[in-house]
């Protein structure tokens, strides 16, 4: 006897039933697997946390002592050939050169001259707890919060691109595109392999975290496109790398317009520092006051003749370390531009100009003990003399927000006053 069928209809409605089920129990365990928007949110945050821990474990190389400095720093005291630097593929088998070949000739002809009129001394406030022994070298300590300020980990301890002053554009006003606002000296049209300068030290007040007030020397080499090779060094105050407004000695090195390449300090592999006394991103101390005591400080950067490293010099008596020569494409060679001054970020907080400073806040007319100045301004010839400049040139992109005045003087040679306040009746 033969079974009895359902009706077509029933059967229709059984496997529509059936694929309903199965439909709604997939999309069941596809919803108990996939993480909502809080686990999300829990693994990235995990994910930045490895990532950062793993940066600072790169940065941070293991010390045979650590000195606490009264401003908040860790210095740690890092055997010299366990530096950052070492971990660049190309200086896997470097031989540490102790100490140039060369200075320039000419170094010391101004401390002779000055040498009745005791110079105020600046050091570095660790210095109060303690230094660093033979053969290790002052590394100050990069802390999660330092990382975690920054746009992002790839980012920390780079400037911006186009951030250097171009006095030959034809549009200066494409300069402040990315807010970095500049008042120089400069020279330019020959090869220079070095340069020096005194420069005043101030602690201008900073209006919003994300902006900076700097003074320093650049040595420039290649394009203001892609290629530009820059070696810079001064002092500076940047909340967003340092979380405070402490003034700090500072340098930094690009080989690509501050695409890829450099950074600033030893917060990347490229900097061979050798001296165990002072501290790239610490504290400098004292600062000067408006109309009160004044200081300053001597920075130098020159190419050995005879190595090709770019070695850098702080005060008379701290040759710092140097830059090995293959970092570079233009300044393998020699530098074609120098640029003293000072550069500020103006992020235009509430569309007005900021009132982040620069030098001491003050306008150059206002003269020496209330306007920042650079004094004694040189560059290294090809001969590898220290000579003043020939030829130089001022340049700042608005006047009325911060401005340059050179002058020359036998006590001063070339110097400049430089700086402003930033927002003001005329700079609104």
């Amino acid at each position: 006897m033969a079974a009895a069928r359902a009706p077509a209809s029933s059967r229709r409605c059984l496997f529509v039933l059936l694929a309903a089920t199965l439909l709604l129990s997939a999309c069941c365990a596809e919803g108990a697997a996939a993480p909502g928007g809080k686990e999300v949110a829990r693994r990235r945050q995990l994910l930045r946390q490895r990532q950062v821990q793993h940066h600072l474990k790169r940065l941070n190389k293991a010390p045979v002592a650590s000195i606490e400095s009264p401003d908040g720093d860790i210095i740690d005291c890092v055997p010299i050939a366990s530096q950052p630097a070492f971990d660049h593929p190309f200086l896997k088998d470097h031989t540490i050169q102790t100490r140039p070949a060369y200075h320039p000739e000419g170094l010391y002809d101004e401390s002779k001259v000055g040498s009745q009129k005791p110079r105020q001394k600046i050091t570095q406030m660790w210095h109060q707890n303690g230094m660093c022994q033979e053969n290790t070298i002052p590394i100050r300590r990069t802390k999660k919060e330092d990382v975690l300020r920054a746009s992002s980990i790839k980012r920390y301890g780079k400037k911006m691109h186009k951030s250097t002053p171009n006095p030959s554009s034809v549009q200066p006003d494409m300069l402040n595109e990315n807010g970095h606002q500049h008042a120089i000296a400069y020279v330019e049209g020959d090869k220079y392999y070095g340069a020096k300068a005194t420069i005043n030290v101030w602690q201008p007040s900073i209006q919003q975290g994300n902006e900076f007030s700097l003074s320093q020397l650049w040595i420039l080499g290649g394009s203001f496109g892609q290629d530009l090779n820059s070696i810079e060094a001064g002092w500076q105050v940047s909340p967003d790398l340092y979380g405070d407004n402490n003034t700090r000695l500072f340098t930094y090195w690009t080989s690509d317009a501050y695409q890829a390449t450099g950074c600033y300090n030893l917060l990347c592999s490229g900097f061979i520092q050798t001296n165990n006394q002072i501290a790239m991103g610490a504290s400098i101390f004292p600062i000067s006051n408006y109309g009160g005591s004044q200081y300053d400080i001597n920075i130098l950067v020159w190419k050995d003749p005879k190595e090709g490293n770019w070695w850098l010099q702080f005060g008379n008596d701290y040759v710092l370390g140097y830059w090995p020569s293959f970092l570079f494409s233009y300044l393998a060679d020699s530098a074609s531009m120098i640029e003293w001054g000072g550069e500020v970020v103006n992020t235009e907080p509430d569309g007005s100009h900021t009132s982040t400073q620069m030098g001491s806040g003050h306008f150059p007319e206002e003269g020496f003990g209330k306007s920042s100045y650079f004094k004694n301004i040189q560059v290294v010839d090809s001969t590898n003399n220290l000579k003043a400049p020939r030829g130089v040139g001022a340049y700042t992109e608005q006047s009325s927000c911060y401005d340059v005045q050179n002058g020359n003087n036998g006590d001063w040679g070339t110097y400049f006053y430089y700086g402003g306040p930033g927002k003001n009746p005329n700079c609104p």
